[in-house]
């Protein structure tokens, strides 16, 4: 039988002599629904071995019979002996390093997760799935053979896309020097610092304590979250003094030491340390370490995230659960954000119905390869999670013996070809830094609105319209504008805390030098988040149409529909007064049960009048050169005097993301031009209260002008051009497409794919009549579909987050099902006993059926 036994899977390396491409093999990453652990299912994986692309045993069959494909890689492989695996000293490797360095894939960082298996290959033909043996392959012509052996040894050799995506190098120890090093000035103050039994010259503090560069004074550094730490002396003399660069007492040794740039917020090299330090009589080849470096405190925080004891339930002992819609999911370096979300989207029936119900005709409709459509990704994790399939007790390997039990864990789905295809090209989600949960949200549901332009679009059940009443304080007339939205965004007022008392006189004992004091959690009443919410807002800078001048105004926010699920924000994240990003250490009584219907939107009211629709005077850049419209006092040599209503500069990135959202290009710019370049949100407004307009879709028409005078927009690539209508489509479509997506080609094809519909009326007439002249005779399309019905909630979900801020730290989810708590932390499922709800971050509601 052509087979062969692997003993050792590792990192893989792909021999480029075999003239293959580099296979899409692994368990998780076969293109339909195979999880982490159908390799080592009864079923194995099966890899075609023309194009590379791997099923799981029930959806190989359908691959052939689409594609036509006949030979198939069998592999099955079972996880060895634990004690082999961890006894090394009898395998001749050596034991497991502790890591040193804040890396992934780099010498001394983190060890990318490398499990070993025996593994079996055979190959099968299809439709009768009929192994070939030895003797099968002896009498097959040479050529048949030396392809089949070298697409196998091409298949058992190469890097999966999986390993590949895991082993991302990162490094978080990478530094640059800082701007301020070689210039440094050193005042000349006499002072020399000791060796040792050093302290913050403010408070007292022995530890965690900053020497400035610029004076030698020593204090204290930033308190974190929990109150531990310093009480920010050395952060509060940066911003008196101006001083920027301090070095942390107790990491001096011969090799160098920890610099702060407080000017630049980051960890520095500096060049000249040792010169700087012996300023202050400090001898670096003298020098011991004596307290833990940042990268140090770093890494241990990173080995303790995957502990239970981080997960505020530490006091229990929490009852594995297994089954349907209680599958874990591996945390592939900083992914718990993703995790997270993605298990509470999955809650929701809207996106089990699009995603899950339909997964068989999602699969029979996928293009030929899987792994890059959208749809067919997102319905294969769906799956993993809901099925129960691959929610099983983690197998255990045994001993020499073969004795085995199932442990009290899971495996885990990991989501690798999903997070590489919803991160792909964007700055954040495709690299393995931690990441805000809130934003990955947003940016997921703005991929579903995407590749949702025809059918049920699950994103709905988020989707909600705000009303925004404007009052003029000077000539009391109001103005309402209506925006969609996805989440609300509670403010935390940290001075309305029940227990303020409380956090002064701890407050007060940090300030002393007690650094055993004990840190308290403000106590913030969700009543008054809501109200804070909820009351006017006070506009300074207001232009009104009614006096035709800026004044002041205030700003009330309501609901003109309430979505069928409603997502809290509870805004933890902040900046303090030096800019630099804190996270607040609130307890919030978040209730079980919500009524907003008091916050319904009631209009317009009974007497009250409108302000004008009189646009504000237009935005002009200065760096603009504008040729006016030649006025009395105007010549063709001299065009100085002009009107300031002819060409002004739009905002392509404001146009774009309107056009994104599927209105017409020439109201997109009349969107930005009438609210004068003031961002998205008062353009998205402008949008909603304009689109029943009859020339809402009409080219813009500037005042003063006689013609179809249009505002400035950046020309388009003429190569950008050509490459578009290459593939079939008109020019008038390309510079269209190109327009609306700020002349970005990669951007411009994937707009003009989502928006086939309206592209396919922009057929140029014999007169030369391009789309932006025809469009007015077209009716208005329809606005964003939102639901609605009554006010009232009920919490079946939230996502806490563990750290100082979202950029590091972890994050749980806990989602509650048939009426029990349970915690998701990544690959862990268990039953909640003291569900942390005061502590969360995003909290997840639904609507109550009355």
């Amino acid at each position: 039988m052509v087979s062969q036994k692997r003993r050792e899977h590792g990192k893989r390396k792909f021999g480029k002599e075999v003239g293959l491409a580099v296979p899409r093999v692994a368990g998780w990453e076969s293109c339909v629904r195979a999880p982490t652990a159908i390799t080592e299912s009864e079923g194995g994986l099966y890899v075609c071995m023309n194009s590379f692309l791997g099923f799981g045993s029930q959806y190989v069959g359908r691959h052939h019979a689409r594609a036509g494909q006949r030979a198939y890689l069998h592999i099955t492989r079972t996880r060895k002996a634990k004690k082999e695996e961890d006894n090394n000293s009898g395998s001749g490797h050596p034991p497991k390093k502790k890591p040193t360095r804040l890396a992934i894939g780099i010498e001394g960082g983190f060890d990318v997760e490398q499990e070993h298996y025996e593994e079996d290959y055979k190959v099968v033909i299809f439709p009768d799935r009929q192994e070939v043996t030895s003797e099968d392959l002896g009498v097959m012509p040479d050529v048949v053979k030396e392809r089949v052996s070298l697409s196998m040894a091409g298949i058992i050799a190469a890097d999966s896309v999986s390993h590949a995506l895991q082993v991302q190098q990162w490094d978080g120890e990478v530094r640059q020097e800082s701007r301020f090093a070689a210039d440094l000035k050193q005042l000349d103050n006499g002072i020399k610092i000791p060796p040792s039994g050093w302290r913050c010259e403010v408070c007292g503090l022995q530890e965690n304590l900053w020497m400035n560069l610029t004076d030698g004074k020593v204090l204290c550094g930033r308190r974190y979250f929990d109150g531990s730490g310093g009480n920010n002396h050395a952060l509060l003399y940066f911003q008196e003094t101006g001083y920027p660069l301090a070095v942390k007492l107790g990491t001096i040794t011969p090799d160098g030491a920890d610099v702060y740039s407080y000017d630049e917020d980051d960890m520095v090299l500096d060049s000249k340390l040792p010169e700087h330090l012996s300023h202050f009589g400090i001898d670096m080849i003298t020098m011991e370490k004596t307290e833990r470096t940042m990268t140090e405190l770093e890494i241990a925080v990173n080995q303790r995230v995957g502990e239970w004891e981080v997960i505020q339930e530490s006091g229990t002992t929490l009852r594995p659960l297994f089954g349907e819609g209680l599958t874990g999911m591996k945390n592939l370096g900083n992914s718990c954000y993703l995790n997270s979300v993605m298990q509470v989207l999955f809650t929701v029936p809207d996106f089990a119905r699009k995603y899950v119900s339909n997964i068989d005709k999602i699969m029979d409709e996928a293009p030929s390869d899987p792994t890059q459509d959208f749809k067919t990704q997102v319905a294969k994790l769906g799956y993993g999670l809901l099925s129960g399939e691959y929610s099983k007790p983690a197998p255990d390997p045994g001993d020499e013996n073969g004795a085995a039990e199932a442990k009290d864990y899971q495996i885990g789905i990991a989501p690798r070809m999903f997070k590489a295809l919803v991160g792909r090209g964007h700055p954040e989600f495709s690299t393995n830094r931690q990441q805000d949960a809130q934003e990955f949200l947003l940016h997921f549901i703005n991929m579903v609105e995407r590749n949702c332009r025809s059918g049920p679009n699950p994103s709905e059940a988020f989707r909600f319209l705000v009303e925004e009443r404007i009052v003029c304080q000077q000539s009391q007339k109001a103005k309402y504008t209506q925006r969609v939205d996805y989440i609300i965004q509670l403010p935390v007022p940290m001075d309305q805390a029940v227990n303020t008392e409380e956090l002064q006189e701890a407050e007060r004992q940090r300030e002393n030098g007690d650094s055993t004091v004990m840190p308290v959690r403000a106590q913030i009443p969700f009543a008054v988040c809501m109200a804070a919410l909820s009351e006017p807002e006070l506009l300074t800078d207001f232009w009104s149409s009614a006096v035709q001048a800026k004044t002041t105004a205030t700003k009330t926010t309501r609901f003109s529909s309430f979505p069928d699920h409603l997502v809290i924000q509870i805004k933890k994240f902040t900046f303090g007064l030096d800019w630099v990003p804190k996270k607040l250490d609130v307890s919030i009584d978040v209730p079980d049960t919500l009524d907003l219907s008091a916050l319904r939107a009631s209009g317009q009211q009974p007497g009250e009048e409108l302000l004008p629709e009189v646009a504000p005077p237009p935005l002009m850049t200065p760096d603009v050169e504008v040729k006016g419209i030649l006025g009395s006092h105007g010549n063709e040599e001299d065009d100085s005097l002009y009107s300031p209503l002819l060409s002004p500069v739009l905002d392509d990135s404001t146009v774009s993301q309107l056009c994104d959202m599927g209105f017409p290009l020439e109201a997109c710019r009349k969107a930005v031009y009438y609210t004068g370049n003031t961002g998205i949100d008062s353009a998205m407004n402008w949008v909603m209260g304009h689109m029943d307009d009859p020339d809402f879709s009409a080219p813009l028409v500037l005042p003063g002008c006689s013609g179809g005078t249009t505002p400035t927009t950046e020309s388009v690539s003429e190569e950008h051009l050509a490459t578009i209508v290459s593939m079939g489509f008109s020019r008038e479509q390309a510079t269209k497409a190109l327009r609306a997506t700020s002349n970005t080609l990669e951007r411009a094809v994937d707009w003009i794919f989502s928006h086939l519909d309206d592209l396919e009326s922009m057929e140029v007439s014999e007169g030369g009549r391009s789309a932006a002249e025809s469009e007015a005779a077209r009716e208005p399309p329809p606005g964003p579909c939102v639901r609605d019905g009554p006010g009232k909630y009920e919490l079946f979900a939230f996502i806490s987050h563990m750290g100082t801020s979202t950029m590091c730290g972890h994050y749980v989810c806990h989602i509650k099902k048939d009426q029990q708590w349970v915690i998701f932390n990544d690959q862990k499922v268990c039953a909640s006993e003291k569900p942390p709800k005061d502590l969360g971050y995003l909290y997840f509601y639904r609507r109550v059926a009355e």
